[in-house]
């Protein structure tokens, strides 16, 4: 058995925070001690397994800002993981003893954590390199971040093992830190493939909900598209809102007349571009006159996200250069076609015409890819199937687990032969 810290800046719901989920699931799987300590961590904005005692979850340094004036958003969440790292190294460690810290997103605590008791080998999972998540600005924001980015640099450089969400990834990661000896390996992230088992069951049994108990009420012969992703610019939702509005153009009045669209997205009142997005998309679907064909749901619950996944006809992915996306591989496990942006994770996780349609960020280009779509019930049904096996043979939880367990195992050995 290997005890295992994951640190992780906020428990919330997103990409990241299901994959440090996943990954500890796996583990705990596969017999070994798993434990959360992070900066934030709201029961009701998370994902259930962090809540319902599948682990211990310490929240530490929650009282510390995380901005200054309106700005400085990055200086706080590295101060705030520096001090989450000094708490696991100086605190949690003289009374529990690790053998692996796994942390992501932020690297500042590398060098901290390599003082705890123990020596306990570090895994940095770079989602993708801060730096490049900061919005561009001026002479006085690229001096503020300087320092940042050079110590992002020089503090993933201390970790034992480097990984990454995917070739993409792997790519942006070698040309934005040149003077890094490392080559990550490339672990996909996977879905836990049991839990959307057991709801299908449940469904069969008829012990599951159903879109009813959520704000929607289309009729039944409707053709549903999903949208799913956090409520930010990024995420690039009015792609999927004027698609949708265009699609009308493609298709007779009859197929039109069924259409709906769902976007269901993270939102944290606490993040102000979240508040402000949610209303951005409010007045677009108004401005367009779709409020009978659109809703906008705001943090779905895992089973009401399973819910819109099981009774929707489409996905719609609208990110470009997203460095992975789980939403895709949730949707081809559903059997169901996944339209998506042609760059970054999804073309390495949608097969063009195979399990779904990779596009060029154009209302034009999605919107006829939908119209194919809601035409040809045979070619849904096809990519649906080819989807779902495509998550089974390359994507599944056991590979993942397998690996993130052989990482795990190698590490722990290696610090003990050089013990010996």
């Amino acid at each position: 058995m290997v005890r295992v810290l994951f640190l992780h800046p906020d428990l919330g719901i997103g990409g990241a925070e299901r994959l440090v989920v996943d990954a500890a699931l796996a583990l705990k799987l596969r017999g070994h001690d798993v434990s959360f300590l992070t900066n934030h961590h709201d029961p009701s904005h998370c994902f259930k397994e962090t809540v319902d005692g599948s682990f211990q979850v310490r929240v530490v340094g929650d009282w510390l800002p995380r901005k200054i004036f309106g700005r400085f958003y990055a200086f706080c969440a590295y101060f705030r993981m520096l001090y989450a790292a000094f708490f696991a190294s100086f605190y949690l460690s003289s009374r529990e003893q690790y053998d692996v810290i796994f942390c992501d997103q932020i690297s500042i605590g590398i060098p901290v954590l390599r003082l705890a008791r123990g020596r306990p080998k570090i895994v940095f999972y770079c989602h993708f390199p801060d730096q490049l998540l900061s919005a561009e600005g001026g002479c006085l924001k690229r001096l503020y971040r300087a320092p940042i980015n050079f110590m992002e640099e020089f503090t993933i450089g201390m970790s034992d093992v480097t990984l990454v969400n995917s070739k993409f990834t792997l790519r942006v990661f070698q040309e934005t830190f040149r003077r890094l000896n490392v080559v990550p390996e490339v672990l996909y992230p996977s879905l836990n493939t049991k839990y959307f088992d057991d709801m299908q069951k449940k469904i069969l049994a008829n012990e599951a909900g159903s879109l009813a108990s959520l704000p929607v009420n289309f009729p039944g012969n409707s053709f549903v598209f999903l949208d799913i992703n956090r409520y930010e610019r990024k995420k690039n939702h009015p792609l999927a809102l004027k698609a949708f509005c265009q699609l009308g153009k493609n298709l007779s009045a009859s197929d039109w007349k069924r259409c709906r669209l769902i976007v269901a997205g993270g939102y944290d009142t606490r993040v102000v571009e979240n508040v402000e997005h949610y209303n951005e998309l409010s007045d677009l679907v108004k401005d367009n006159g779709l409020q009978d064909n659109v809703v906008l749901l705001r943090s779905p619950s895992d089973d009401e996200k399973f819910m819109l996944l099981h009774t929707s006809h489409c996905l719609l992915y609208t990110p470009a250069n997203e460095h992975f996306g789980i939403v895709p591989l949730e949707g081809m496990y559903m059997s169901k076609p996944v339209i998506a942006v042609n760059s970054g994770g999804p073309t390495e996780t949608i097969v063009h015409n195979s399990t779904g349609y990779l596009c060029d960020p154009k209302e034009e280009s999605f919107s006829s890819a939908m119209a194919n779509i809601i035409k040809d019930d045979r070619l849904r049904e096809r990519m649906g199937v080819m989807g779902h096996k495509r998550v089974q043979q390359k994507f599944s939880f056991e590979a993942f687990a397998q690996k993130l367990d052989d990482i795990v195992i190698d590490l722990t050995k290696n610090s003990k032969n050089k013990e010996d």
